[in-house]
């Protein structure tokens, strides 16, 4: 309790957000050492300074944080702290994760294939019959789906996902507490009942502010190998989404819709901007994405010209030597820290190089 305590603490110091976190924990093992270190070694940190070393040395909250870990032992929700194993490795890979997760449900966060459908909340006809076929299309690949529980769109792609028998997510711009929009209420409880979740960054309490939406729409979009755009103006949460989305590497793809519906505007100029890709449904994203059967060349020729960093080709080394490698192995024979391994590991893992097993265990795909 005490780690999960320091954990939740980092979160709530004032000007310490994700990244200054992140740069904290690649000085310290865990959250309990930050609060445990002296001012003058948090100051020497670059990006901390005496304001935030003052903040952090200062924190004294923990009252309400003891109540945090109250309601999520309550509530069976899993908390998802940046350095844990369970926690999503597409969004870790990001600049800016969020520190720490609270997640309610049983779909797998790192599932081999996730698919971020997002769109306006006054869809037209079209742009529902849309949504329901690509979700409908895309069932046979076992893909999850992942949107923002919001009306429109959002609610129609968690919709068809349950009735296809794909789990789905709801990343909240709240906490776990309650269920914005009320009326979504219904459909959060058979989201987790049915293999999938609801994800957010904010503990409980957190209101649905307008400001915490945008905050909201990098998850989805780092969480996601691509992120379809079905409908949306030139302004709003979509084109939120689907530039932060571009902005972390992954691909954006879009329906082009009408040139004469505003719905579809948003749409229109991801395409000519090069932002996003054009798709007319579920093959042209299973042909984005290389997840084609006849697709099977992708795999070589992308390792064919990935530059490996140099502890990359260390950790590869070793895992080609056998059939599976231990992370103690790796850690005794490659002459890296931890970080360092970990963080080869993890990239590797997204480009679909390295696969992790069961017991720590790591081998070459």
């Amino acid at each position: 309790m005490n780690d999960l305590l320091h954990k939740i603490a980092l979160t709530q110091v004032p000007l310490i957000g994700s990244v200054h976190a992140k740069i904290l924990l690649e000085h310290f093992e865990t959250a309990e050492e930050i609060f445990k270190a002296k001012k003058s070694s948090l100051e020497l940190i670059e990006g901390i300074g005496s304001i935030k070393a003052s903040n952090i040395k200062g924190f004294k909250n923990f009252t309400s944080i003891e109540n945090e870990i109250a309601f999520i032992e309550k509530n069976n929700i899993q908390p998802l702290f940046f350095t844990d194993n369970n926690y999503p490795k597409r969004l870790r890979n990001c600049y800016d994760p969020p520190t720490m997760l609270y997640y309610c449900g049983t779909a797998d966060l790192n599932a081999s294939k996730i698919i971020a459908v997002i769109g306006t909340r006054s869809h037209s006809e079209y742009g529902r019959q849309l949504t329901e076929k690509l979700v409908n299309d895309l069932a046979a690949q076992n893909v999850v789906i992942a949107s923002g529980m919001a009306f429109g769109i959002d609610g129609v792609a968690h919709k068809a996902a349950l009735k296809n028998g794909l789990p789905t997510i709801g990343v909240l711009a709240h906490g776990l507490d309650i269920i914005y929009p009320p009326e979504h209420s219904g459909l959060a409880k058979e989201m987790t009942s049915n293999n999938g979740g609801l994800l957010t960054e904010f503990p409980s309490c957190t209101k649905p502010d307008k400001h915490n939406f945008p905050i909201r729409n990098r998850i989805v979009a780092g969480m996601s190998d691509a992120t379809i755009v079905i409908e949306t103006n030139i302004k709003g949460g979509s084109m939120i989404t689907a530039n932060l989305a571009y902005g972390y590497n992954r691909d954006v793809l879009a329906f082009p819709g009408r040139t004469t519906d505003n719905r579809s505007s948003g749409c229109i100029k991801l395409i000519k901007e090069k932002k996003a890709s054009l798709i007319t449904g579920a093959d042209d994203v299973l042909e984005a994405l290389g997840w084609k059967e006849a697709t099977r060349t992708r795999k070589p020729q992308r390792e064919l010209f990935i530059d490996f960093s140099p502890e990359e080709k260390i950790i590869l080394d070793l895992l080609g030597a056998k059939d599976a490698t231990h992370i103690d192995e790796l850690n005794l024979k490659s002459n890296l820290s931890s970080g360092a391994i970990a963080a080869a590991i993890l990239n590797l893992e997204l480009q679909n190089v390295v696969s992790s097993l069961p017991g720590k265990m790591y081998m070459i795909n």
